[in-house]
């Protein structure tokens, strides 16, 4: 099924804090939520109460072939994107799947092949894409008004695995992959980088660290779910080989230089993707945590660009759902991503900027880049091309 006259069926694998995303999202773009799957049976029946799916499954693997199901959204741990992502193409579904797409970029360029060969959509959830201020910051830096770009920099910092008794499966290389700061988090800032300005990280040089080398073995524990009481300090403690902090400088195709901060341990922080382009005129920040306003420098002075459709650029306009002064978020965003990518699938033309499988690829390639740095010292390493030279067009196709 395609879409047509009828509603998209959706189906939900995982049912954690993402899932739940999700879930509200396919229903938000006129999908029936038919089906959920969790880790157990029992898990699944009460995922569906709670996401009000029409029926539980068995298990993640009997979902993605399912005949009641259309788009398959992938929301487990990252080991099972590959496995899950493969199975539910193999069955003519299209796919969500969150990333990292698959644990390394093999697996990654992997499922890009087989959705080509099927003939299926499908996208990985780079949703800041879809606040109206990056489409604007997009506009200026793409149109020429900014001039020529020279330097991107900035930070992505949380604080919820700040201390030992925070545990999670990401943390788990495992499960989660070789990579978990830079993967799960710095995957973004870069993608928003490159999407913003048109530009390609061609090298870096990259430092980790891993400062909590034990934590407590709560791996269950939900993301972003805190042990504030300490209740989990004197348990049994396990070894950690992924980062906790990276550290990234780099230079792009087009002769601009950059450098981001990633952190998961930064006290305080809760989700600070913060990211500046500085071009040759202009130079514009936008702070996910504060949506609503792109700073814009001059020489001679600096001001604010309002989130208001009459005052934005028609990509951005775009994506306004709500009048100037009520705020729009991190929801409205994967509103818009999972919209965009079901009109894709009834309609056959990917709207603007909608993130595919390829720029999950490209977060694993980035990804491989900044381990293979950090594993020689900070030595300068190469970042393979996108797939193909028309890569940063296909995103205005």
């Amino acid at each position: 099924m395609s879409g047509g006259a009828h509603p998209l069926r959706a189906g939900i694998v995982g049912a954690g804090f993402i899932g739940a995303v999700h879930a509200r999202s396919a229903r938000l773009a006129g999908a029936r939520l038919t089906a959920v799957a969790a880790s157990s049976e029992r898990s699944a029946a009460e995922a569906a109460r709670r996401l009000g799916a029409e029926r539980a499954c068995a298990s993640a693997e009997q979902l993605v072939v399912a005949d009641d199901v259309d788009v398959v959204h992938i929301c487990a741990p990252n080991h099972l994107h590959l496995p899950l992502s493969r199975a539910a193409l193999d069955a003519g579904k299209h796919v969500i799947c969150e990333k990292p797409l698959a644990l390394d970029s093999a697996g990654a360029g992997a499922l890009v092949e087989l959705a080509a060969a099927c003939g299926r959509w499908d996208g990985v959830p780079f949703v800041y894409r879809y606040h109206p201020l990056v489409r604007e910051a997009r506009e200026r830096l793409h149109d020429g008004r900014s001039g020529p770009l020279r330097l991107i920099h900035g930070t992505y910092l949380q604080d919820w695995l700040s201390r030992p008794s925070d545990d999670n499966w990401r943390v788990t290389a495992a499960l989660g992959g070789r990579s978990r700061a830079f993967a799960d988090i710095g995957s973004h800032w870069c993608d928003l980088a490159e999407f913003v300005s048109g530009h390609r990280i061609s090298r870096l040089s990259a430092r980790t660290a891993t400062m909590v080398p034990q934590r407590s073995a709560a791996g269950g524990r939900p993301a972003f779910a805190r042990d504030d009481d300490g209740a989990d300090d004197a348990g049994p403690r396990r070894p950690v080989s992924t980062e906790d902090v990276a550290l990234v400088q780099f230079e792009t195709d087009r002769g601009a230089l950059g450098n981001v901060v990633v952190s998961q341990l930064s006290q305080g922080r809760k989700n600070h993707l913060w990211i500046e382009w500085d071009a040759a005129e202009e130079s514009l920040v936008f702070d996910q945590e504060q949506p609503e306003r792109l700073w814009r420098g001059e020489r001679d002075g600096a001001s604010v660009i309002e989130r208001d459709p009459a005052l934005l650029s028609p990509a951005a306009a775009r994506l306004v759902t709500l009048p100037a002064g009520h705020p729009q978020g991190y929801g409205d965003c994967f509103d818009g991503f999972v919209t965009d990518l079901y009109a894709a699938i009834r309609d056959g033309v990917a709207p603007d900027g909608l993130p595919r499988f390829a720029d999950g690829l490209r977060a694993a390639r980035i990804t491989e880049a900044v381990l293979a740095s950090a594993a020689r010292d900070g030595a300068w390493t190469a970042v393979p091309a996108p797939l193909s030279t028309t890569a940063a067009a296909e995103t205005r196709a």
